[in-house]
């Protein structure tokens, strides 16, 4: 089975996918990255998605005006936006000759098992035009769902996949300093900024920037490069695979600071 050297995992998040006010997937949104990812794979860059979106997108089929407190009704709600969610990627990819497959994990999965879903991945990775997305199975991992994230999920998918490096988008344009405005360009020592974080979790979304600084720092430590950059500029995710656009950079370890 082939291995690739520059694998890149992308991780997007419910806040990026879905309308702040409702938590319906953004259509545009969606276009947006879509047409990003694809530019990326067309430029032989080999790609995961790692996509949120699937209980935010089904919580409008509820009735909810956010994400429910109680473990069955998210489920239930992830149940019926990851059908909806697949189904929109899949059409959308398909403009650009792309076909998805969809690959859903839990935490016991990513154990002894994962040797397993590692060939796969890589099977699937080796045909140009097959893009994984993969989620956490909400619908059926109750501690996942109660404790787990897609941030989390990204970073140890990345490590066990080999990848060069993990993207994940989120609504800010990085990490920022506290009192600034302005994203920090590069941080080579996580240590160094886990306290720069702000209280950004929304009504449709779990994770926040914690969530993310504690990714980042799994990553980095096992040596796979990290950013944080605006997942509504996803266009730049081609100049991210070069090593020069906005965002913050995360030097993994045993790296240098040259792209």
């Amino acid at each position: 089975m082939r291995q690739f050297a520059d694998i890149t995992v992308v991780k997007v998040g419910t806040g990026v996918l879905t309308r702040v006010e409702d938590g319906t997937l953004d259509g545009a949104a969606l276009v947006r990255l879509v047409t990003a990812l694809s530019a990326l794979m067309d430029a032989g860059h080999r790609c995961l998605l790692v996509s949120s979106g699937a209980v935010g997108s089904g919580v409008s089929s509820f009735q909810l005006d956010g994400y429910p407190r109680d473990i069955v009704t998210r489920q239930a709600c992830a149940a019926v936006g990851q059908a909806r969610l697949m189904q929109t990627y899949g059409s959308l990819f398909a403009h650009f000759n792309i076909t998805v497959a969809q690959v859903l994990l839990t935490a016991a999965d990513l154990g002894e098992r994962f040797s397993h879903i590692s060939s796969t991945l890589h099977r699937l990775l080796e045909e140009p035009r097959i893009l994984p997305i993969i989620n956490e199975n909400d619908s059926v991992a109750i501690d996942e769902l109660k404790l787990g994230d897609n941030d989390d999920l990204s970073s140890r998918v990345a490590v066990l996949i080999g990848a060069k490096r993990l993207i994940l988008l989120t609504s800010a344009e990085g990490l920022l300093a506290p009192g600034s405005e302005s994203p920090i360009a590069e941080v080579s020592d996580i240590e160094d900024v886990l306290h720069f974080v702000r209280d950004d979790q929304g009504r449709f979304s779990i994770g926040g920037m914690a969530s993310k600084l504690n990714a980042v720092k799994y990553a980095v430590n096992q040596g796979v490069e990290t950013w944080i950059a605006n997942g509504r500029k996803p266009e730049r995710l081609l100049d991210i695979a070069h090593g020069n656009a906005v965002g913050t950079r995360f030097i993994a370890r045993n790296s240098t600071a040259s792209a």
